[in-house]
């Protein structure tokens, strides 16, 4: 069976992906204790590619080995050693050879970079997250010779990215990493060349773009994930974001994705309910709507040409067929329900399954079991935790080529998580 899941997109510069499906980012945590990549990198994403999505975005591969998002993160961070490039060939191969394209997502996690990797992070300003539990430090900012050197890591690891086989790269300006809180006026309070307007705060991704396209040409896909908001009063909302949009598509952005949320408001991560919190779940609608941020994507459509990537909510083959035939977007993304069975993106294009599982179902013990009704930030936080335990260890069995498990008590889960996390820490060779 083809439809138009199955057919190709051209993007801007002549690049072509053979489907309409995409294994949307996810962090891995499977590099070495020298933050490199592994064998279970290659495991993992031949596992993923041989699922049959198009485009595959790697998790954060980060600029600078201080300011991390986790522990086991690959970075690529100055010099590579012939070895460090042996392993990201290797990674990269493992997509190519299931005729995948596969691109290498670039990220600084700024301030959001955990205490027991970074004890004093950096951010646009001096703004600690507004999160309980003591788990991120507050930053300090960064002066304007420490933005550049950021821009010039930008542009370095994408040009080890495309030396080393990565079909393309994607900078990651969402989630409330470093780029998202440049953009954000509560985490950008400068009042510098960086700060202030919104092309002042914008001012740091449009330079990474123009840095990161002189070193990889016009020819090799440059990507951005963007924020339609970041759901707090007074940041990045959606009005700034169609502008930042636009700016995007006229320096030449070959793929847009669609995102929102911080891991103060982790509209992202499905923490609190998203199906209810995005505005077009309130809106009136004839057609079916499951992802969360298409109402935003449709905007996008009126302002930018850019092809456009939405990620979050999908589940079925008729929800991700209607929004590419309505224009909505170009490219749907998948994530959670690939690390339960990579084998979603074939099953849906040939027809053998018509909905994937929502990831609810496939715990033994609920998302919401610290509280589903709470109003606590800590309790969330600790749901939400738990959940992003369940998929680990699924990515872990995947990337270890074992079968995954479509039941897991969360409890065990989150704990599992933590302990694992503060291990890889204390190996880190720093």
């Amino acid at each position: 069976m083809t439809g138009i899941l199955d057919r190709p997109l051209a993007l801007p510069n002549g690049v072509a992906l053979k489907n309409r499906i995409a294994k949307a980012a996810m962090t891995e945590g499977l590099a070495d204790e020298y933050n490199r990549a592994t064998g279970r990198h290659e495991t993992l994403y031949r596992r993923w590619a041989e699922g049959g999505a198009g485009l595959l975005l790697t998790g954060n591969v980060m600029i600078d080995k201080r300011y991390l998002e986790r522990p086991g993160n690959v970075v690529i961070d100055g010099p590579q050693t012939e070895e460090q490039l042996q392993g990201l060939r290797r990674w990269a191969r493992a997509a190519r050879d299931a005729d995948a394209h596969i691109w290498m997502q670039l990220s600084h996690a700024g301030r959001q970079s955990p205490i027991y990797v970074a004890t004093e992070p950096v951010a646009p300003s001096a703004v600690k997250l507004s999160l309980p539990g003591g788990q991120f430090g507050k930053p300090r900012a960064l002066r304007p010779h420490e933005i550049e050197d950021v821009i010039a890591r930008f542009a370095h690891a994408a040009s080890v990215a495309k030396q080393t086989g990565f079909t393309g790269v994607q900078i990651h300006a969402a989630h409330g990493y470093l780029i998202s809180e440049f953009l954000s006026p509560r985490a950008n309070q400068r009042d510098d060349d960086w700060g202030g307007s919104l092309e002042n705060r914008a001012r740091l991704l449009m330079q990474t773009i123009k840095a990161v396209r002189a070193q990889v040409g016009s020819g090799y896909p440059v990507s951005v994930k963007l924020n339609s908001s970041d759901f707090q009063k007074g940041g990045f909302g959606p009005e700034d974001s169609i502008q930042v949009a636009k700016w995007l598509s006229d320096a030449g952005v070959d793929l847009l994705e669609i995102s929102g949320g911080s891991y103060e408001q982790p509209a992202m991560m499905d923490m609190d309910g998203m199906e209810a919190r995005y505005e077009e779940a309130k809106r009136e609608t004839t057609r079916a709507r499951e992802a969360y941020f298409l109402t935003y994507a449709e905007e996008i459509r009126k302002a930018a040409s850019t092809p456009l990537m939405v990620t979050g909510g999908f589940r079925s083959a008729a929800g991700m067929e209607a929004a590419v035939t309505s224009g909505a977007c170009d490219v749907c993304g998948l994530g959670r329900p690939l690390c339960v069975d990579p084998n979603f993106p074939k099953k849906l294009m040939s027809g053998e399954v018509e909905r994937m599982p929502s990831y609810e179902k496939m715990m033994a013990i609920g998302p919401g079991f610290f509280g589903p009704n709470s109003s606590s930030t800590l309790m969330k936080a600790m749901n939400g935790f738990a959940v992003m335990g369940f998929f680990y260890d699924n990515i872990y069995r995947l990337a270890d080529g074992l079968e995954t498990k479509e039941k897991m008590a969360m409890l065990p889960a989150l704990i599992r998580f933590q302990m694992h996390e503060r291990k890889v820490a204390k190996a880190l060779r720093r």
